[in-house]
């Protein structure tokens, strides 16, 4: 009987942690796109487009978005099902 309660508890922890699973990547995916985002705006104040689709590649991903007002650069990327947006200057 006692064996039984103990494999039951280890059926819900694995059901459990196989859950998390999927949740977990998302996580990973968005903390990817978040530092493709930043290389990409950082890399595009001084070299433009490019410069933002050459980062985000590096990074693994790709540049969907990109505006440049002035001084500041906004650029949007995705990475698999994640998307960030980040904004660098080389204004004050």
């Amino acid at each position: 009987m006692g064996i039984v309660v103990v494999l039951v508890g280890l059926a819900v922890t694995s059901a459990a942690l196989a859950a998390l699973v999927p949740w977990l990547d998302g996580l990973a995916d968005a903390e990817r796109a978040r530092n493709a985002a930043d290389a990409a705006a950082l890399a595009a104040v001084t070299g433009g487009r490019p410069a933002a689709d050459a980062f985000a590649r590096r990074h693994g991903a790709a540049v969907v978005g990109f505006v440049q007002q002035g001084d500041t650069v906004t650029v949007t990327v995705t990475y698999d099902d994640a998307t960030a947006v980040a904004r660098a200057t080389n204004g004050p």
